[in-house]
């Protein structure tokens, strides 16, 4: 005799994901607090499947966390019409025996409850444009950190080998110029007859050059599509902010409205000091782990630069160093270049540097 199946109408689902390569472990829970375990593989489809079986018409809400399979499950899921949310795992509400007793189905189960309980603090969701062109800047910063590496083993392997870089190429314009590299090629002697080790690494170095340019000109290309054109120009009139840094700050935040205001950006940056406050007793710290580990240490290297171009700021840096470290003092210019690029992406008007001539 065939069973009628219970109808959910109406009712809202509750579903925690924990998300794995090649398998989810997922915790449904309805409105009545019905419990249900579901473990499965990796897919959207299966997932929907076992919905349709077990909570037929059901409003379906999911949620997961943020981690290596980034924005590809959220999208997955919605294609089948399952609203989606993904969370930092930091910022879900963990009892002491969920952090003594970690498996995937107790992460599972907090995140069904939590979201079921409204205490679930989302992350932006990007287009899936955007997720390329971020990608594109974060692979260039990876080429750039293997070209240094390269370099630094050739010139250990020069130091090992006894061999002195010419004076001619100590200058910075002349370090790493088709002069140097043709040095390296055809003038450096090492102690074995042998020159395999040196030409391999010189062979890497040319190629991941190659690779670098090619994806420098990729960013400049993008910077001049639709979606980043404007904002580009914005950011290029900011002393110490360059092509890569521009781009950097478009494709990570990609939207500024998400922004409430410039402590809510700052934060997003890193760029604020962690707080304790107990009774009357306030004390501020060092700057804060969280924060996109991009953008923060891009503005700070900016910051850098930017002292010695802006006047107002080179003021206010000397200010500060009078009275810290010069390390802490940056972080403060820092700070303010994040209030400089908040308010120009916000007003849409370009920044107008400090006219000491005015004074």
């Amino acid at each position: 005799m065939q069973r009628n199946k219970i109808s959910f109408k109406g009712q809202k689902i509750y579903i925690g994901i924990d998300v794995h390569a090649k398998t989810w472990e997922v915790c449904v829970l309805t409105e009545s607090g019905y419990k249900l375990r579901h473990p499965q593989q990796a897919s959207a489809k299966t997932l929907f499947d076992f919905l349709k079986k077990h909570f037929l018409d059901g409003e379906y809400h999911a949620v997961y966390e943020s981690g290596f399979s980034g924005f590809s499950t959220y999208y997955a899921l919605k294609e089948y019409g399952i609203n989606c949310v993904v969370t930092h795992a930091a910022d879900v509400p963990t009892t002491q025996y969920e952090e003594v007793m970690k498996t995937d189905k107790v992460d599972a189960a907090k995140l069904a409850r939590s979201l079921r309980a409204g205490d679930i603090r989302p992350i932006y969701i990007r287009e899936k444009e955007n997720i390329n062109d971020r990608s594109v800047i974060r692979i260039r910063k990876t080429i750039q950190k293997q070209l240094s590496g390269y370099k630094a083993r050739v010139k250990h392997l020069l130091h090992c080998n006894g061999v002195e870089i010419p004076e001619r190429f100590a200058r910075p314009g002349t370090h790493w110029s088709r002069a140097f590299i043709k040095w390296l090629k055809e003038d450096v002697v090492l102690l074995s007859s042998s020159r395999l080790s040196l030409d391999l690494l010189v062979k890497q170095v040319e190629t991941i050059r190659q690779t670098l340019l090619d994806a420098t000109k990729s960013i400049r290309r993008l910077a001049q599509t639709d979606r980043y054109r404007n904002n580009y120009e914005l950011l290029m009139s900011i002393p110490g902010i360059g092509v890569s840094v521009a781009m950097c700050i478009l494709t990570e935040i990609y939207d500024v409205k998400r922004f409430r205001n410039e402590n809510q950006f700052a934060s997003y940056l890193g760029l604020i000091p962690t707080c304790h406050n107990s009774g009357e007793k306030t004390a501020s710290g060092e700057k804060t782990f969280r924060g996109n580990k991009h953008l923060g240490p891009m503005i700070i290297e900016a910051a850098w630069i930017a002292i010695y171009r802006d006047y107002g700021l080179g003021m206010t840096y000397a200010r500060y160093k009078q009275s810290m470290k010069p390390q802490e003092a940056i972080v403060k210019i820092a700070r303010k270049m994040s209030n400089i690029i908040f308010s120009v992406l916000k007003n849409s008007r370009k920044y107008e540097p400090y006219r000491w001539d005015k004074e």
